[in-house]
């Protein structure tokens, strides 16, 4: 059944005219009536009475028509709902971020995308990079900001977007703040607090057992907000990524002897196509200014 015919009929019935109706439909009149015929063949009835100039609805027509109304009225709003997402009007964009990612280097990103594309409804969607592989292998997710210790998967496309060192936390008036930056080695024998969520735990933990470092093992938390408030508190020491938001009363200095740094990346599954609101995100992610993001969460020591 022709979409035309049905918007065909639905004109005369408003207009009890054909002529007028095909002026309405920008058709010729001919055309419009051969439409009505055909759209009654598949009916199997009469929908309009013809009277000289007068045109009457028939029972059947008067019953069909709130069902041909209905049908062109959805397909009016497909074609609209389609309009807005190609437009990236209303368009709904999951973007999966690991969770020891602080917002510092992001906030400015997502600040200029949602000045740029009012229209996309973003939602963030924490997780660890296991989980957040897993929802973008199934689609739940469009995209993935993350990093790992291992090599990703070859079925992912991987954009590196900035590297970031590991840094030491610890509270003010700690014997480690007399360092600029801390060697291993320094933290033998310090009490630890585990961020069970980071992803680099068993890199790190590896690198002390080389180098015969040993921490005592106390709370852990899979909340970074925790973790710093017990580090502040007083209570021990942790890593934590260099662009973490720290909570007042702590201090950082970075990992030396060796460096130990991660990439953060983009990742989107190979070959798979994107919307335009996904494109779009992408395209502003890879091309926003990274280099240029805010200085690492690193205090100096104070004066002497």
């Amino acid at each position: 059944m022709d979409i035309h015919h049905i918007r065909y009929f639905l004109a005369v019935c408003e207009t009890r005219n054909f002529t007028r109706a095909a002026e309405k439909c920008n058709v010729t009149q001919p055309a419009l009536s051969r439409a009505i015929q055909q759209l009654e063949d598949e009916v199997g009835g009469l929908l309009f009475r013809r009277e000289r100039n007068l045109t009457h609805i028939t029972d059947l027509g008067a019953l069909l028509r709130p069902r041909f109304q209905q049908v062109l009225d959805e397909l009016t709003g497909v074609r609209q709902e389609a309009s807005r997402f190609l437009c990236l009007d209303e368009a709904h964009l999951k973007v999966g971020i690991m969770c020891t990612i602080g917002p510092r280097r992001f906030t400015g990103l997502l600040t200029d995308f949602n000045m740029r594309h009012k229209g996309i409804q973003l939602e963030l969607i924490e997780g660890v990079p296991a989980k957040l592989s897993q929802l973008l292998e199934a689609g739940d997710i469009d995209v993935a900001i993350m990093s790992t210790a291992e090599n990703f998967p070859e079925r992912f496309d991987v954009t590196s977007l900035f590297r970031e060192r590991f840094m030491l936390a610890f509270p003010a008036g700690h014997r480690l703040a007399s360092y600029d930056a801390i060697p291993i080695k320094a933290i033998d024998g310090e009490v630890y607090l585990k961020r069970v969520n980071c992803e680099y735990w068993d890199y790190l933990s590896q690198l002390c057992d080389e180098r015969g470092v040993k921490t005592l093992d106390s709370y852990s938390s899979e909340r970074e907000d925790w973790i710093q408030n017990l580090v502040a508190g007083g209570l021990g020491i942790c890593f934590i990524p260099e662009y973490s938001a720290v909570v007042p009363g702590l201090q950082v200095r970075p990992v030396a002897d060796p460096e130990v740094s991660r990439e953060v990346c983009l990742v989107t599954v190979a070959g798979r196509r994107f919307s335009p609101a996904v494109a779009t995100f992408v395209g502003a992610v890879k091309s926003y200014g990274w280099a240029e993001g805010p200085g690492p969460a690193t205090l100096r020591r104070p004066a002497a």
